[in-house]
C-alpha cells in the first residue's frame, strides 16, 4: 500500500529504473559473449541520450547446449524514491541465437501479463516497451561492433521479485508471478515517481478494460479500506493513487472522452488534510509539493458560521485534523460540517477533469480511517 508522505521537505536524489538496470546486464553480457571481456562498469544511453554508468555484480556462465549464453546481475539504486525495488538485484539471461531478432522472456521474479488493458498483451512477459526499446537499441549497436549476424533471447529477472511485487500494484493488475520492468525516461526522480504514475494509469486501463464502471481512488491503506469496505469493491476497483490525484483525474479526462466503454463512476477517498489540499486545487498532495492551508480552512470555517475567535485558534493550529476538531467543538452544533465543505470544494476542482457522464464523490477520513466529510453531485443519479 502506498505510505503516507512525510511532512519535511529535504532534498532528494535520483536514481535508475528497472528497464535501465536490465539494460546495463544486456550491455554486459552482449560485451562478455561477443567481445570476449567482462568489466565490472559499464554504459547506458537513456532514451533521451544521456550516458549512465552502472556496476555490475557478477557474471555467471549459462549451462546451454545449443546456445551460448551468460548471466549478469546489478543492484537497482532508485535513489530517494519510495521504490519498493531500491536495493533489488536484477539480472539478464542473454543467449545468442541463430534467428535474428531480440526475444524477450520472464526470468524468476518477472511478471506475465494476464488481463487486458495494459500495453502488453496477455501472455507477455511485463517488460514495458521502453525497456524493450532500449535494450534492442544497445544489443543491435553490439551485434553491428562485432558483426555478429545472429539474434538475441533475453530474459529478465529480479531476485525475490515475487515477494516484492506483493508490495506493489501488480497482482491487482494481473501481472502474475513477479515484477514488471519499467521505464520511460530511464531515470527515477524522487516523489515524481514516473513509475508509479504509470501503474496508476494501469490500473485505470485494466478497470475500464475488464468492463468496471465504479472505480474509487485513495491516498493511501486507511482511504483504501474504508472505500472498499463501503461499497464493497473488488481490489481491482481500487486505483491506490497515493499524492498523485492528477494522475488520477488527468488520465480519465483522455481515456473517457473517446470511449466505446466508460466508467459511470468515480469516487475519491484520502485523508482529510489530502483532500484540504485537492480543496485548494493541488494536483500533488505530498508536503514537498502542497501544503495544508489553515487559512484558507478557517476562511471557509467563517462561511459556516464560525466566529473570529475559532477562526484564529484554527489559524494557529498545528494540522488540519486539529483545525477540524477545533471547529467541530466550538461551533454550533446547527452549523454546516466543515469536513463536508472541504470534500466539496474538492469535487468542484476535480469536476473540471472529470466527463459529465460520470458520477463523482469525495470523501475524507480521520486517522482512524472512519468517514468525516463527503460530498457528492447531486445532479448526477
Amino acid at each position: 500500500m502506498w505510505p503516507e508522505s512525510a511532512d519535511e521537505p529535504a532534498p532528494l536524489r535520483t536514481g535508475l529504473t528497472t528497464g535501465t538496470c536490465a539494460t546495463a546486464c544486456c550491455v554486459a553480457a552482449a560485451q562478455a559473449l561477443l567481445g570476449g571481456h567482462q568489466t565490472s562498469q559499464v554504459s547506458v544511453t537513456l532514451p533521451k541520450g544521456q550516458t549512465v554508468e552502472l556496476t555490475i555484480e557478477s557474471y555467471q556462465a549459462l549451462d546451454l547446449t545449443l546456445e551460448k549464453g551468460i548471466r549478469t546481475s546489478t543492484v537497482k539504486d532508485a535513489g530517494d524514491d519510495p521504490d519498493a525495488t531500491h536495493g533489488a538485484t536484477v539480472f539478464v539471461e542473454l543467449r545468442l541465437t541463430a534467428e535474428q531478432g531480440v526475444q524477450f522472456f520472464a526470468a524468476q521474479g518477472v511478471g506475465t501479463v494476464t488481463r487486458t488493458g495494459l500495453v502488453l498483451a496477455v501472455g507477455e512477459p511485463a517488460i514495458n516497451p521502453v525497456p524493450r526499446n532500449m535494450m534492442v537499441s544497445h544489443l543491435t549497436e553490439f551485434a553491428k561492433r562485432y558483426d555478429y549476424n545472429g539474434g538475441f533471447a533475453v530474459s529478465v529477472g529480479v531476485v525475490n521479485g515475487e515477494q516484492i511485487a506483493l508490495k506493489t500494484m501488480n497482482p491487482r493488475l494481473g501481472i502474475v508471478g513477479g515484477l514488471s520492468i519499467l521505464g520511460t525516461t530511464g531515470i527515477v526522480r524522487p516523489f515524481s515517481c514516473a513509475a508509479y504514475i504509470a501503474s496508476i494509469h494501469q490500473g485505470i486501463d485494466v478497470a475500464r478494460a475488464n468492463g468496471l464502471t465504479h472505480i474509487a481512488a485513495t491516498t493511501g491503506n486507511a482511504s483504501e479500506v474504508a472505500i472498499k469496505q463501503h461499497y464493497g469493491l473488488t481490489d481491482m476497483a481500487l486505483i491506490e493513487m497515493g499524492d498523485f490525484v492528477g494522475a488520477v483525474l488527468k488520465h480519465i479526462r483522455k481515456v473517457e472522452h473517446a470511449a466505446s466503454i466508460q466508467l459511470s463512476k468515480l469516487s475519491i477517498c484520502g485523508g482529510f488534510g489530502k483532500i484540504s489540499k485537492l480543496a485548494q486545487q493541488h494536483m500533488d498532495l505530498n508536503s514537498r509539493v502542497s501544503s495544508i492551508n489553515l487559512e484558507a480552512l478557517a476562511d471557509l470555517a467563517a462561511t459556516l458560521g464560525a466566529n473570529e475567535s475559532l477562526q484564529t485558534r484554527m489559524r494557529g493550529a498545528n494540522t488540519s485534523v486539529e483545525a477540524l476538531a477545533l471547529f467541530k467543538q466550538h461551533a454550533n452544533g446547527n452549523q454546516e460540517n466543515l469536513a463536508d465543505a472541504v470534500c466539496q470544494q474538492a469535487l468542484l476542482f476535480a469536476r473540471r477533469y472529470i466527463p459529465d457522464h460520470m458520477a463523482l464523490e469525495v470523501w475524507s477520513i480521520d486517522r482512524k480511517g472512519q468517514f468525516v466529510g463527503f460530498a457528492t453531485d447531486t445532479k448526477i443519479e
